[in-house]
């Protein structure tokens, strides 16, 4: 269908809009914009793509558990018991027997005392931070931590520090100069989203506890994939159970949509009746409870998914590093190439995308500038073979891309 012209002049405040639109249009005239394509099947490992066969690599259904047919039979039950969606908030009339089943199984998941589910990761992580701190706490944030994390302090006016990436001494040197009127909080990453490295949850755990720091650990990236049974960040460092307040996401690893917190009752139970975020918006949808919960599941019974997805993370980060790319401080299934440049990035996501891989390219003001990227995401359901031909792909652009990327 084509695009509805406007029907009367634009009101002059979209003028300012006009930069932006001109770079874009540019970009997409030059065959350089990979942003917002559709995808014409589901998020798996092999999809299609204006019928064209690609491999995914920008997708998060790290385990597959979004196509996994107990999965999707679940979900599909909810859908006949239930219906397609909640239609109210939680606190009205929007909450099911799936909504507190999750919740339960994520306490009990996170080693912790309750947990409530919001509509988003985003959502979990701005409502969480906004609604349990003040204006007297002060927070210390690794530099590299999510948008959402640091957009809840600053919708709350909550006063920050950034840390150096990973960097224990620089965190220790701030905790040990600060003296807020209320409390320090320490908030990281468990595995950060465009570096693809982990937490020094060993190293930060022990700071927090000296400074009597509350510790708050962003899973969104670890569920799933880290500890010996998918249980995140805080399991692969013997830490489970052990964390203050974890927030994270269900859409990435557990195949689903929405976020959750988990933590102490007296938190939960607080967050339910003053989080913004919670008290006004609707539930999630039943089916996407029920698919969650059928995901957790598979993970527990099924632990090859992990092993498979380590295994998969292994051979295309050391497969890329012997032909001589640079895959930055990656140690997970999110991998890396560091180009530098960000045409150069564009271009090379359009020699990849013509080669049936689909990846994305990463620019500022996503990571910082001169350090744009190709950002490659394993999943467990992509065969050796896929990783093979993905790396067959990026050693025919080794002539035309290497010589020219960042070390």
């Amino acid at each position: 269908m084509p695009p509805i012209s406007a029907k009367h002049p634009l009101h002059p405040v979209f003028d300012r809009l006009q930069p932006f639109n001109r770079r874009l249009e540019k970009g997409k005239a030059e065959g350089l914009y990979f942003y917002m394509r559709e995808v014409d099947s589901s998020a798996a490992a092999h999809t299609v793509v204006h019928g064209r066969p690609m491999l995914m690599y920008s997708s998060n259904n790290y385990l597959g558990m979004a196509n996994h047919p107990k999965v999707k039979k679940a979900a599909e039950r909810a859908i006949r018991d239930h219906g397609t969606g909640a239609c109210s908030a939680r606190l009205m009339g929007g909450t099911f027997s799936l909504h507190t089943e999750l919740e339960q199984r994520l306490a009990a998941w996170e080693g912790c005392e309750a947990a409530m589910v919001y509509s988003s990761g985003y959502v979990s992580n701005v409502a969480t931070l906004s609604t349990l701190l003040n204006r007297n706490d002060a927070a210390f944030i690794d530099e590299y931590v999510h948008a959402s994390l640091i957009d809840g302090l600053r919708f709350a006016q909550i006063p920050f520090r950034t840390f150096f990436h990973n960097d224990m001494a620089d965190l220790a040197e701030k905790l040990a100069a600060s003296r807020p009127q209320g409390h320090a909080v320490i908030i990281v990453d468990g595995v950060y989203s465009m570096e693809g490295d982990i937490a020094r949850l060993s190293d930060i755990y022990p700071l927090a506890k000296k400074h009597q720091a509350l510790l708050v650990l962003d899973e969104a990236h670890g569920t799933g994939v880290l500890g010996r049974t998918g249980r995140g960040t805080a399991e692969h460092f013997g830490l489970h159970g052990k964390i203050d307040v974890v927030v994270g996401t269900l859409s990435k690893a557990l195949g689903g949509v929405g976020g959750f917190v988990a933590g102490p009752k007296i938190l939960i139970d607080y967050l339910q009746h003053n989080a913004r975020g919670f008290v006004f918006s609707a539930a999630p949808p039943p089916a996407v409870c029920a698919g969650i919960l059928a995901a957790m599941d598979v993970i527990e019974s099924e632990p090859k998914w992990i092993l498979r997805l380590s295994q998969n993370a292994r051979q295309l980060r050391e497969g890329l590093q012997a032909q001589g790319w640079n895959t930055g401080r990656s140690e997970s299934p999110i991998i890396p190439v560091m180009v530098g440049d960000d045409r150069q990035t564009y271009e090379m996501t359009r020699a990849l995308f013509q080669a049936g891989i689909y990846a994305s390219p990463i620019t500022y003001p996503g990571v910082k500038r001169g350090t744009a990227r190709v950002r490659l995401s394993v999943m467990a359901t992509h065969s050796s073979r896929d990783i093979q031909r993905t790396l067959d792909v990026f050693a025919r652009l080794r002539k035309t891309y290497l010589p020219q990327l960042i070390s």
